[in-house]
């Protein structure tokens, strides 16, 4: 490997997140023909093909995978060389993106924000919305920073434990789903249990960056299912209906606290056991010691995390 060129291992790195030249260039801002030439130079250097072409893509070769490991703790030792020692928030004008649940704006956004601004005027926050694909941004490292729910329940889709290892979590506040119904429903005049909460048609709010609920996945466990009447995204517009209707609508306890949206409204738990989950904080392990990532994770950390939710359980 004499006069080898180490830019040639960020070019192995990102085909093996991407599994494609094309995407792999359009990442590394780079013709396809160029990532095509350095992955005929890395063949050569490792004396492997390193990748087989198929029909949904490139295959990594057991070497080029058991590369991988070395590969990245290469990387992020150089990426480290080169960050500044020293972090001054009131001069910095870095831009953070962050993918995140539409109600992890309340609970969050409004804890941490204005210390920020105060402290770097100068910082800015890119969001988007949590999707299926935010995971793997985390992994591609194409955004700093993840907020979405996680659940402690066994029987959950999005548990804690299926977070992959490269990447950190930290919970910020613990939540769980409320049921939600007007002043005066005829179901306040029975004996609230699973049967009753099942009689009446429901009201469902679609949350941005929420794909499933675990309420939904324990009742198709237990073959039982909600009568839903409409589903809604708008939340104010879903309250008002519950507000004038016989519909039942479920939603996270934080977000009904931070918006004091059960001023006409009688808040029940839900008639089925169900661990709460929580909003967490993810980011990519390869952040760790950058001084700019760190001093806003341990902001958000410190101002937005609280387990003020579970005390009113």
């Amino acid at each position: 490997m004499k006069n080898f060129d180490v830019n040639l291992l960020r070019v192995l790195a990102v085909l093996l997140e991407e599994r494609s030249v094309t995407a792999a260039a359009s990442r590394l801002y780079l013709s396809q023909s160029a990532v095509s030439k350095q992955l005929a130079k890395l063949r050569e250097t490792f004396d492997d093909p390193l990748f087989d072409r198929q029909s949904k893509g490139l295959h990594p070769t057991p070497k080029a995978l058991s590369l991988a490991p070395s590969i990245h703790e290469i990387l992020r030792q150089i990426d480290q060389l080169a960050m500044p020692s020293k972090f001054e928030p009131e001069k910095s004008q870095r831009t953070f993106t962050f993918d995140l649940v539409e109600t992890a704006y309340t609970v969050t956004y409004s804890r941490f924000m204005p210390s920020l601004l105060k402290q770097a005027p100068g910082i800015s926050i890119n969001s988007r919305t949590w999707s299926d694909e935010s995971l793997n941004r985390l992994l591609r490292r194409e955004i700093d920073f993840g907020i979405g729910i996680f659940e402690w329940d066994e029987r959950a889709k999005s548990h804690y434990l299926t977070i992959p290892d490269e990447l950190n979590s930290v919970e910020l506040v613990r939540d769980y789903s409320v049921c939600l119904m007007r002043k005066g429903h005829p179901a306040l005049q029975e004996e609230w249990n699973i049967d009753t909460f099942l009689k009446y048609r429901h009201l469902e709010v679609t949350i941005g960056g929420i794909s499933g609920w675990l309420l939904k996945e324990v009742l198709d466990i237990e073959r039982k299912q909600l009568d839903s009447a409409v589903n809604m995204s708008d939340v104010q517009s879903a309250v008002k209906l519950c507000e004038q209707s016989d519909l039942l609508m479920c939603y996270p306890y934080s977000a009904v606290k931070a918006l004091n949206m059960d001023a006409n409204l009688v808040v029940n738990p839900l008639p089925i056991k169900l661990e709460p989950g929580g909003y967490s904080l993810l980011w990519h392990r390869h952040f760790d010691n950058d001084p700019s990532h760190k001093w806003l994770r341990e902001l958000i950390i410190g101002l937005a995390s609280d387990d003020e939710i579970l005390r009113d359980a």
